[in-house]
């Protein structure tokens, strides 16, 4: 099963209602609000790679608040 980070900046403010929301996508197993770059890491399962594109485009970057995201795929 593939997994993958998602890191995510947010608009001010926005972060702990993007992580609420974030917990309700099935595929997300978790996110976190960290310091650095961005906002939010989140840690998604998918049961095939192609399954994590309408993840990241459509349920993730269509929340409120999200800005943009950066997506890295495990390899190992």
């Amino acid at each position: 099963m593939p997994k993958a980070y998602v890191t995510i900046v947010t608009s001010a403010k926005m972060s702990p209602e993007v992580v609420d929301r974030l917990e309700a996508v099935d595929a997300v197993l978790e996110a976190h609000i960290v310091a650095g770059d961005f906002d939010i890491i989140a840690e998604l399962d998918a049961s095939e790679t192609k399954d994590l594109l309408p993840v990241v485009t459509r349920r993730i970057q269509g929340i409120e608040g999200v800005g943009h995201t950066r997506t890295y795929i495990v390899l190992d």
